[in-house]
Parts: C-alpha cells; structure tokens; sequence
C-alpha cells in the first residue's frame, strides 16, 4: 500500500475511533441522567434519556456500516483488523449501556406514574455508589480505549468485582426493606431490576477494556480471572 493510502486508511481509522468515543460519551451521560431521573424521580430526564437511546441506536447502525465498508476497501491485516473487529464489538457493549440506562429511566417513569415514589420512601440513594462505580468504570473503560492503554483496560477489569459485590449488597437491603415494610414489596423489585441493569453497565465496560487489550496485544482475555488476565497481558 503506498503512502498516499497509508495516510488515508489511517485517517478513516481515527474517524472511526472517534465517533466510538462520541457514542461511548453519549451512553456514559445516558447512565448519568438515568441514576438522575431514579433519584429524583424526574419523569422529564427519564424521558430524555429514552430519547437519546434512539440516536445511540443510529450511531451503532453507521459505524457498523462503516466498518464493513472499510473492510471491504481496504482488507485490512493485523493489527489493523483486529482493531476493527475490536470496534465493531466495542460499539455494540456501548448500544447495550444505552439500552440499560433506558430500562431504568422507563422503571422510573412507571414508579413516577403510579405514585409510588410519593407514597413510599424507596432506598434509591443506596443504589447511587454502585452507579457511581459503573458510571467511573466505563469513563475509565473509554479512556483506555482513546488512548489503548493496557493497564488501564486492567484496572477496569479489576473493578467489576467491587461493582458485583456492591449489588449483593444492596440486594441484601432491599430485602431487609421489604420484610420491614411489604408494602415497598412491588416498588423494591423494580430497583432489583435498577440495581441489576447497572451491574450489567460495569460488565459492559469490562468487556470494553477486554476489547482494548485485543486491539493491543492481539490475546483473546475474555471468561479469565483479573490476575489471569493480568498476566496474560504481558
């Protein structure tokens, strides 16, 4: 390949990176104003988070498009591939963070429609740290992926397991709630389902980081412990 489309392969692949890291910044603002809307109870952000899902839908759709398009141009070899592979999986973790921020904004609106949240007084705030955590996590996750850092990929990989021990915990008190007061009974299920969705946010944003050191050191290091994964990525 001579330089001139050296340069403009190179080109493409930066413009496709980018607009990953758009999509990724869309999805993380997404979780944001979900946990928002939870905390709030605000129908109007819960609303704006359904929203946005269809816009992160679009984004996946053309730069999964694009991807194959540049494929077919430039079969590509390598690294190169592997980091188009890499993409094509990383954008689909990013649709499905949409599609959890926008299960719990659709669980808030229910909550807010039928009056729950002014009657009962739910323990949304516990489920905060654990959003905090997975919101950080998949930040780092899209960090790493800008900058295809190897032990940052590692650190997020590290920190699922803080997020999965933080939704035992809260599991825990929900169901301390619900003996303490059956009537929170319906309610307190639908922040099982919260809590559960923002689990699956963490786990996204650990598969993210598995994809970063794919793209880095060409090791599939997925269903490994973090100390495996560690080593394996030497």
């Amino acid at each position: 390949m001579d330089k001139h489309l050296v340069s403009q392969f190179d080109n493409e692949l930066n413009g496709i990176s980018t607009r990953v890291l758009e999509m990724g910044g869309m999805v993380e603002s997404q979780v944001a104003q979900a946990i928002y809307a939870l905390t709030h109870f605000s129908s109007e952000t819960a609303a704006q988070v359904i929203q946005t899902e269809e816009r992160v839908n679009q984004m996946e759709v053309e730069i999964d498009r694009d991807l194959s398009g540049i494929i077919a141009r430039r079969q590509p070899t390598a690294r190169d591939l592997r980091l188009l592979i890499a993409i094509s999986k990383t954008i689909g973790n990013l649709e499905r963070v949409g599609d959890e921020a926008a299960r719990i904004a659709r669980t808030v609106q229910r909550l807010v429609n039928t009056g729950v949240s002014s009657r009962l007084r739910l323990p949304v705030s516990d489920v905060s740290f654990e959003a905090q955590l997975a919101i950080a996590s998949l930040h780092k996750a899209l960090d790493a992926f800008a900058r295809l850092d190897v032990n940052q990929a590692i650190a997020v990989i590290k920190q699922d397991n803080e997020i999965d021990a933080e939704f035992d915990g809260f599991m825990r008190k929900l169901i301390t709630y619900m003996m303490e007061d059956p009537r929170t009974i319906s309610a307190s299920i639908d922040l099982v389902f919260v809590a559960k969705a923002i689990e699956r946010v963490g786990d996204h944003a650990k598969n993210l980081a598995e994809q970063i050191i794919y793209i880095v050191k060409g090791t599939d290091v997925r269903h490994n412990t973090p100390d495996t994964v560690e080593t394996l990525a030497k």
